[in-house]
């Protein structure tokens, strides 16, 4: 992150909100739970397929105080924060995640682990992409490992990632939203054979909620 982008930010006090909306987390793990979300704007990843590329220019989401959005947070019945993106590990999220801490909200966080990753968190959802592996430190910190499946060569890159993880991580192959009809069976056949697997089915989007 260049100095003059740093300044603006001023060490995390300020982000570039996207959006923030409380729902249910529809994929991974914690499917079903209700949880207060927050969409950091800017990415550098770029995944062809991404379904809210609107978040990748930082620019159209000017810094906002993060105190406000604490508090809207903390007025939610659900006590968990979801940071996501864009790509959060762009940032300096210590200074966010202690605020939230400090008013007794878990932290989770959803992310490709391309840059360093600050914070304190609660739940590491590490979701790597081949474009922009995850830097080597992230894998023994993750709580949950997702890999999205476009094709089945995928899945070669899912053991990859894997290998990798510690072993009390949560294994995780979910479909891309746009082939997901046409390559669902074969992951529900991959999971069979190789049961250290769980399927993600992006649940909120058959809910159709945010």
């Amino acid at each position: 992150m260049k100095s003059k982008e740093r300044s603006i930010l001023q060490g995390g006090k300020k982000l570039p909100l996207m959006e923030e909306f409380y729902s249910l987390q529809g994929e991974g793990f914690h499917v079903g739970e209700a949880a207060y979300f927050i969409r950091i704007g800017g990415c550098d990843v770029g995944c062809a397929w991404c379904d809210t590329k609107e978040s990748w220019n930082a620019e159209l989401f000017p810094p906002v105080a993060v105190e406000g959005v604490v508090a809207r947070a903390v007025n939610c019945q659900a006590k968990v924060v979801i940071v996501t993106g864009g790509e959060p590990s762009l940032y300096p999220l210590d200074y966010f995640t202690t605020a939230l801490r400090n008013n007794g909200i878990r932290t989770f966080i959803e992310t490709s682990g391309a840059h360093t990753l600050s914070g304190r968190w609660d739940w590491i959802c590490l979701s790597p992409k081949k474009k922009t592996p995850p830097n080597i430190e992230i894998y023994s910190l993750a709580n949950e490992l997702k890999v999205i499946i476009h094709k089945n060569d995928d899945l070669q890159w899912a053991e990859k990632n894997a290998a990798l993880v510690n072993q009390n991580c949560k294994l995780f192959l979910q479909a891309e939203w746009s082939v997901a009809e046409s390559i669902t069976e074969s992951l529900v056949e991959y999971i069979k054979q190789h049961p250290k697997w769980r399927i993600s089915l992006q649940a909120h989007k058959y809910m159709r909620i945010p």
